[in-house]
């Protein structure tokens, strides 16, 4: 999703050549200035090759593996996709002097003191927060130009999309008139799609380097979130139940409280304050116009 909207952002832009890379065929209907390659971004040979024929200036890796509990199942296959690939990235940015820019988690944070600052310890409860904490990791360790942007809960709508979000999920269940269960005692700061892809642009135009904290501005509860998403589109609360993350049983280990501080990216990238109920009718005007 994130990849898209970079793309559709980028691609309209008289300075930049854009060379985009997923595995699998190009879902991106929305723009062709472009040139799109089919490579798995955990085969470190095809990658670095194709980066050495391409010889980027900035590198965005918007690639990793999200799923939280499946990270935490399959291991191997998330410490391949969210470090591993992260490393063979970093060494072609070293060698040629490249700035990076990546995307990280509030998950690499425990949830006891949230909302958090950029220089606050990490403290990740489960192996997806890990992950993405040993990619930071390697990142700053190698002395790169490199610009790590944080975020949380990104939610928004792209061409031929293949993953949910919290935002569409609760949208669509609600529509087909499904009970939906939320937990009301893990708190977040959802990130609009289009508004991370901007920072995106922004770090790579101002040289921001370092970490930064994306999000929207108000810290919620899950449960409070879908109660937002169902009065901005219409819907009926009256299906949205409450759960705890005790009755949930879910695999990994969930932060309580993230959410973050938001004073440095809005000095610096001057990263504009948004409520996530303000970015959820951004996103209804959207779904509207197409």
């Amino acid at each position: 999703m994130l990849g898209q909207k970079l793309v559709n952002l980028c691609s309209k832009l008289n300075n930049f050549e854009v060379h985009a890379i997923s595995r699998g065929s190009n879902k991106n209907e929305s723009s062709k200035n472009y040139s799109y390659y089919n490579v798995d971004i955990t085969n470190s040979e095809k990658v670095t090759e194709l980066i050495h024929d391409i010889k980027p200036h900035f590198i965005v890796n918007c690639a990793a593996m999200t799923n939280v509990d499946l990270c935490q199942n399959e291991k191997e296959k998330c410490h391949q996709i969210n470090v591993e690939a992260v490393q063979v990235l970093v060494n072609y940015a070293k060698e040629n002097n490249i700035h990076l820019i990546h995307i990280s988690t509030d998950f690499i944070f425990d949830g006891k003191n949230g909302p958090y600052k950029e220089n606050d310890k990490p403290n990740p409860l489960n192996y997806y927060g890990l992950s993405k904490l040993k990619s930071e990791e390697i990142i700053v360790r190698s002395d790169i130009k490199h610009t790590i942007l944080r975020t949380i809960l990104v939610f928004g709508k792209v061409d031929n999309m293949s993953t949910n979000n919290i935002v569409l999920f609760v949208k669509n269940a609600l529509e087909n008139r499904q009970e939906v269960t939320m937990v009301d005692d893990q708190y977040r700061m959802p990130t609009f799609a289009d508004d991370l892809a901007k920072d995106c642009l922004l770090a790579i135009e101002r040289s921001a380097y370092g970490v930064y904290h994306i999000s929207s501005n108000e810290l919620l509860s899950i449960y409070e979130m879908a109660v937002q998403i169902a009065d901005v589109f219409d819907l009926d609360k009256a299906l949205i139940k409450r759960i705890s993350t005790g009755e949930l049983k879910q695999t990994a280990k969930r932060p309580a409280k993230t959410g973050f501080n938001l004073q440095k990216s809005q000095k610096i990238l001057n990263f504009p304050l948004y409520s996530f109920k303000n970015r959820l009718q951004v996103f209804k005007n959207q779904l509207v116009k197409k």
